[in-house]
C-alpha cells in the first residue's frame, strides 16, 4: 500500500506538472491572440472610435456606435457640417445620439418635397465621399472611381484629358466637400459635371442638404454673441428661451429688432454664399446704373461677359449667380457694395430687395402650398408648430430612418472598407504584386539550389578545411543586414545592377546559416544509401537530386520558408537598391501607403501583408511535420 500511494502521488505530481504547462501554453497563446484581435479590430475603425482599444469593435454589437460611425460618414468626417445641418452643438461624433422620436408623416413630406422640387447639386453634400481624418477611401469615393473606370477605362491619363484634371494615379483621386460660406462657389468643369451626374444617383438618405438656419447660428451669431442665449437677448433686446427659437428670416423686414436686421444684412451681404441669395426686380435700375458706372461702355462689358447687349438697359437682373468670370465678380460686388472711386458713391442691392433662397424656405413654401395654414399642418401631421417659419427639414430623422434600414450593409462596409482601400492601392498602383511574386520566387529557387549544393559538397567530401569553412560561414551571422547593406549597395552600383532583380537576389543567394543546417542534415543521412546508389551506377547529380534532396524535404521546407520570409519582408534594402517605382516590391508600396493613409488602413495593410506568409508557413509546415512525425512513428 505505501508503494501504491507513492506511485499515486508521483502520478498526481506529473499530472499537475502537465496541467501547469498547458496553462502556461494557454496564457502564452492568449497573449499572442489578444494583440492580433486588437489589430483586426483596429483595421475596422474610423476617427470616431480609433482611440478605443477593444478586441471586438463596438459598432458590431452596439447600434448607437454604428449610428455614430454612419453619421461621421454622412458628413464626410466634418463635425461642423453635422452641427450646421442638424442645428446642434455636438462636441464630437462619439457623443452623437439618435433622435428620440421620429414623425413618419413629416418624413414622408420631406421625401415628397425632394421628389417634387428639383434642387441643384450644390444644395446638398453626398455622404461617404471623403475621409480627411481616417484617411481611407469611403464607399462613395470608391463607387465614383469605379464609375469613371467604367466610362473611361483604366487609363487615368484619359480621365485627366477628358475631364481636365491632373491626377497622378487612381489612388490620388479625391473629392473635396465644399463649405457653406462665401467660399462655396459652384464650379463649371467637365469633372464637376461628371461628379454631379454621379451624385444624383446616390441614395437620398446619404445626402446632407444645406441648412442656412444652422449655418447662420453656428458660423455667425454664436461667434459674435456667445453660446448662451442670454448674451444674444441682451444685445438684441429679445426674449428667446434658446437658440433653437431663432430662425434666419427670409427678408430683412421680417426680423424683429433693428439689431437683428443689422445682423441679417451683414450676414447676407458678406458671408452667405451667393447661390442662396436672390434679388427682387426693384433692384434692376440700381444694378444697371452700377454696371454703367463701372464699365462705362457696353462694348467693354460685352467683351468681359461674352455677350452682345446693345445697351445697358438690355441687361436683365441675375437670378441664378454665374459660375465664373467678370459677371460673377460684378454680381458679388453688387451684393456686398461697390464704391465708385471717382464720386465715392456706394452702389449695392437695396437691403429690402434681398431675399433668402434656401432649402429650408423652399420646404416651408411647399408645405404652405399643400396645407395652407400651420393649424391644418399640425392637425394632419400631429405636430405643434406655432408658425410655418419654425418648421425645419427633418434631415436628422431622415438619416436615422435610412440608417435603421441599412444597418447590416453599414457594418459590412465598415468592416471591409479599409481592406478595400489597401487592395485598391496595391492593384492600381505600380507593379508591387508582380515584382514581389517574381522576387520571392527567384529568392526561394536560388536558396534551394545554391545552399544545398554547398552543403552537399561539405557533407559528401570530407575536406580537411570543412570546419574552417563552416566557421567562416557562421561568422557571417555576426554582421546584421544593416552593416552589410552599404557594401552591397556599392558593389551593385559598380556592377550596374541597381533597379534589377539581380540586385535583390544576389546578396542573399547564399546563406551561411542555411548551409550549416543543411550540412548537418545531410550528415545524418545513412551512408549506406550513397554506397548502394554508387553500386547501381548512379551519377553524382542523380545521388544529389533524387536521393539527398528527396530525403531532405523537411529541412528544405525550412530553408524555403526562411528565404521567402526574408525576401517578402525585405523593405530597406529593396528600397535602397531599387529606387525606380517600377521595381518597388510590396513592402515598399505598403510603406508609401502608410504615409498617406490613417492608422486603421495601416492595420489593414499589415494584416493583408501577413496573409501570404501565413499561407506559405502552412504549406511548409505540413512538409516539416511529415519529416518529424512520420519517421518517429515508423
Amino acid at each position: 500500500m505505501p508503494i501504491i500511494s507513492t506511485i499515486g502521488r508521483k502520478h498526481w505530481k506529473v499530472r499537475a506538472l502537465f496541467a501547469g504547462m498547458y496553462l502556461l501554453l494557454v496564457i502564452g497563446a492568449a497573449s499572442m491572440v489578444y494583440p492580433f484581435m486588437l489589430m483586426i479590430a483596429g483595421s475596422t475603425k474610423s476617427a470616431v472610435d480609433i482611440k478605443y482599444f477593444e478586441a471586438i469593435p463596438r459598432f458590431l454589437y452596439d447600434d448607437t456606435w454604428l449610428y455614430r460611425k454612419h453619421i461621421e460618414g454622412v458628413f464626410n468626417e466634418s463635425l461642423l457640417d453635422d452641427n450646421v445641418v442638424y442645428d446642434r452643438d455636438d462636441s464630437a461624433f462619439e457623443t452623437v445620439v439618435p433622435p428620440a422620436t421620429v414623425n413618419q408623416k413629416l418624413l414622408d413630406e420631406w421625401r415628397a418635397f425632394l421628389l417634387d422640387t428639383p434642387l441643384p447639386s450644390y444644395a446638398y453634400q453626398s455622404g461617404y465621399f471623403d475621409a480627411p481624418m481616417s484617411r481611407t477611401i469611403p464607399s462613395g469615393l470608391r463607387m465614383f472611381k469605379q464609375a469613371l473606370m467604367t466610362h473611361y477605362g483604366q487609363d487615368i491619363n484619359r480621365v485627366n484629358r477628358e475631364l481636365g484634371m491632373e491626377f497622378q494615379t487612381w489612388n490620388s483621386v479625391r473629392l473635396n466637400v465644399q463649405p457653406l460660406d462665401r467660399r462655396n462657389k459652384p464650379m463649371a468643369s467637365a469633372f464637376v459635371s461628371a461628379l454631379n451626374e454621379f451624385k444624383v444617383q446616390q441614395p437620398v438618405g446619404l445626402r446632407a442638404y444645406a441648412s442656412l438656419d444652422g449655418f447662420y447660428k453656428k458660423m455667425y451669431v454664436k461667434p459674435l454673441y456667445g453660446n448662451a442665449i442670454a448674451g444674444y437677448n441682451r444685445k438684441h433686446g429679445t426674449r428667446y428661451g434658446a437658440y433653437d427659437e431663432i430662425r434666419l428670416a427670409r427678408t430683412w423686414a421680417e426680423n424683429g429688432t433693428p439689431r437683428e436686421q443689422a445682423d441679417w444684412e451683414q450676414f447676407v451681404r458678406l458671408t452667405l454664399a451667393l447661390q442662396w441669395i436672390r434679388v427682387d426686380a426693384a433692384a434692376l435700375p440700381e444694378y444697371r446704373q452700377y454696371l454703367r458706372t463701372k464699365h462705362n461702355a457696353i462694348a467693354v462689358l460685352n467683351k468681359y461677359y461674352g455677350t452682345a447687349y446693345r445697351n445697358f438697359d438690355d441687361i436683365p437682373l441675375i437670378t441664378e449667380p454665374p459660375l465664373t468670370g467678370m459677371a460673377l465678380s460684378d454680381w458679388e460686388a453688387f451684393i456686398a457694395g461697390w464704391k465708385d472711386p471717382d464720386t465715392k458713391r456706394l452702389y449695392q442691392a437695396p437691403v429690402a430687395a434681398l431675399r433668402i433662397h434656401s432649402v429650408d424656405w423652399l420646404f416651408r413654401d411647399y408645405l404652405t402650398r399643400k396645407y395652407g395654414s400651420v393649424a391644418d399642418f399640425n392637425r394632419r401631421l400631429d405636430t405643434r408648430y406655432k408658425t410655418m417659419a419654425e418648421i425645419r427639414p427633418p434631415q436628422r430623422e431622415f438619416h436615422y430612418a435610412w440608417f435603421l434600414k441599412n444597418r447590416r450593409a453599414l457594418r459590412m462596409e465598415f468592416v471591409t472598407r479599409n481592406y478595400k482601400c489597401v487592395a485598391e492601392y496595391l492593384l492600381f498602383h505600380g507593379r508591387g504584386i508582380i515584382n514581389t511574386v517574381i522576387y520571392c520566387g527567384l529568392a526561394v529557387l536560388a536558396a534551394l539550389l545554391v545552399n544545398p549544393l554547398a552543403a552537399y559538397a561539405l557533407s559528401r567530401y570530407k575536406m580537411s578545411s570543412t570546419y574552417k569553412i563552416l566557421l567562416f560561414l557562421m561568422a557571417t551571422m555576426a554582421f546584421p543586414p544593416m552593416v552589410t547593406a552599404i557594401p552591397n549597395f556599392l558593389i551593385l552600383r559598380q556592377l550596374n545592377l541597381l533597379n534589377t532583380f539581380a540586385a535583390l537576389i544576389l546578396p542573399g543567394m547564399a546563406n551561411g546559416y542555411a548551409i550549416f543546417l543543411l550540412k548537418g542534415f545531410f550528415d545524418s543521412l545513412p551512408r549506406e544509401l550513397y554506397e548502394s546508389a554508387e553500386l547501381d551506377g548512379a551519377s553524382e547529380w542523380t545521388i544529389f537530386w533524387q536521393l539527398t534532396m528527396a530525403l531532405s524535404k523537411p529541412i528544405l521546407a525550412v530553408i524555403a520558408l526562411a528565404a521567402f520570409t526574408a525576401a517578402y519582408s525585405n523593405f530597406m534594402f529593396a528600397f535602397v537598391v531599387c529606387q525606380d517605382e517600377k521595381m518597388w516590391t510590396l513592402m515598399v508600396w505598403l510603406y508609401q501607403l502608410q504615409q498617406m493613409r490613417g492608422q486603421s488602413v495601416m492595420y489593414a495593410s499589415l494584416i493583408i501583408a501577413a496573409i501570404p506568409t501565413f499561407l506559405i508557413f502552412l504549406f511548409c509546415q505540413n512538409i516539416i511535420m511529415r519529416g518529424i512525425v512520420v519517421p518517429s512513428e515508423k
